[in-house]
């Protein structure tokens, strides 16, 4: 199961690069083929992809307990980071109902995005030696994005859209985040492996390039902040084009 390159691949490396190339090419063909869906279809494929991703995170848990983490606490992979949030959102959209599914959709089609692009642009943890948890980080982010394409179609149907809402259901999720972070050194010990949910924890400066070195220069807090601030700038811009997409002039958020 343990099954390890020679050599852990490079962060835009070439193979990073195919990679990106493959999920774009699938990305297309996966547009024409949600396009002519009905919405029932669609919102059953997307809790499918949720159930998927559930299964493949109790896999993921148990890999890196047994393979990767086996002699420590470790609460670094523990399901609560952006991407996560796709995995229980995507989940649920079939048994949610009027405004909350809105909700749900339309956190996929803005924040999920965000977190999928940004994973797969920039995965450096993502480029791991074990083969088994390098296809499951790509694939897991790759899903991600079928979901979310599948939402783009479904909310092209509906009434005008609210960003509010799934902004809201954003900033929920990241406070539980940094609750997580904040309590984990109490969990995991004085030798284990700290939770970083979100990339926001308030322990030690970001390890996201360029992040890292505005907490440095201006403190932690200021650069958690900013980069809360730009994950909802960047699916604010996305929820314009989604709107722009569905042809309907959304309501005043």
């Amino acid at each position: 199961m343990d099954i390890r390159f020679s050599e852990t691949p490079a962060m835009f490396g070439t193979l990073h690069f195919l990679i990106l190339a493959a999920v774009l090419f699938l990305s297309v063909i996966l547009v024409f083929v949600f396009r002519e869906r009905e919405e029932k279809t669609l919102i059953r494929g997307i809790g499918l992809m949720g159930i998927i991703m559930l299964l493949m995170e109790v896999w993921k848990q148990w890999f890196v307990a047994k393979y990767v983490y086996p002699d420590i606490r470790s609460m670094w992979y523990f399901p609560w980071q952006l991407c996560s949030m796709s995995m229980y959102v995507s989940a649920l959209v079939p048994v949610l109902r009027g405004k909350a599914q809105d909700t749900a959709l339309v956190f996929l089609a803005t924040y999920g995005v965000i977190a999928a692009v940004f994973a797969l642009a920039v995965p450096a943890d993502m480029m791991r030696p074990q083969i088994l948890l390098f296809i499951h980080g790509f694939l897991y982010h790759a899903i991600m994005l079928a979901e979310s394409i599948a939402a783009l179609f479904i909310l092209r149907r509906r009434a005008p859209l609210q960003f509010l809402p799934a902004t809201v259901l954003f900033l929920v999720m990241a406070v539980i985040a940094e609750i997580i972070n904040v309590i984990s050194p109490h969990i995991v010990g004085e030798n284990g492996l700290n939770a970083n949910m979100f990339n926001i924890t308030p322990l030690y400066p970001s390890t996201q390039p360029v992040f890292h070195e505005i907490a440095v220069r201006f403190g932690i807090w200021p650069e958690i902040i900013l980069y809360l601030g730009l994950i909802i700038l960047g699916s604010f811009g996305l929820y314009l084009l989604v709107k722009r997409f569905t042809g309907r002039a959304g309501r005043s958020n």
